[in-house]
């Protein structure tokens, strides 16, 4: 599978998440976002950014609690619950937030 942003061609499995993690860029970001019918704010780039750092120091995609009780160290315990990550990516935080972030599909999700 594949998909085109602004004239390049990008691979995707049959979930949609990128193969090639290079690849990713904000554009590419927007575009999956778009795909998940989600409208970007600060409050999901910060989540998005977070899970691109996070994945770069531990080369995993966080599951859900993972994610939940790192977000809350680093960017506050306001931040760092479910009720606040779902209400950013309703489809699940880890799932639908590592997709939107280039990143592989999270171990444990289904």
């Amino acid at each position: 599978m594949a998909l085109e942003v602004n004239g390049k061609t990008y691979e995707t499995d049959e979930e949609g998440y990128l193969i090639a993690l290079g690849d990713w860029n904000e554009e590419v970001g927007k575009f999956l976002a778009q795909q998940e019918n989600i409208n970007l704010t600060d409050a999901h780039w910060e989540v998005i950014n977070f899970l691109r750092d996070y994945y770069t120091e531990f080369q995993i995609a966080p599951a859900v609690r993972v994610l939940t009780k790192a977000i809350g160290k680093k960017l506050g315990a306001d931040k760092g619950n479910s009720q606040y990550l779902y209400e950013l990516f309703p489809y699940g935080p880890a799932k639908q937030a590592c997709k939107i972030a280039g990143l592989p599909k999270p171990t444990g999700c289904v």
